[in-house]
């Protein structure tokens, strides 16, 4: 299993703060993980599939695309910040 945390305006828009997956083939990486949700579709499709940037954290460290999931992993999305 791994622990998906949502942030920001994902939680809100999503109307969900956490979850928690079986890890399998098909969430082998954080972009499979991304295209997994995304397969749920509508509003799920529109962030992790559309045109919006979401950033991922595996295990509180920002992550890469191509990052490989393990069992325990935790896995943040948030929506870029900006600083100023």
């Amino acid at each position: 299993m791994i622990k998906v945390l949502y942030f920001a305006r994902l939680r809100e828009e999503l109307k969900t703060e956490s979850e928690e997956l079986a890890l399998d083939a098909s969430t082998a990486d954080i972009i499979a993980l991304k295209l997994k949700l995304s397969a749920r579709g509508d509003i799920w499709s529109d962030i992790f599939a559309g045109d919006e940037t979401v950033m991922a954290a595996l295990n509180q460290e920002v992550a890469k695309p191509d990052d490989k999931l393990k069992d325990g992993d935790e896995v943040a999305f948030f929506p870029p910040v900006t600083g100023g």
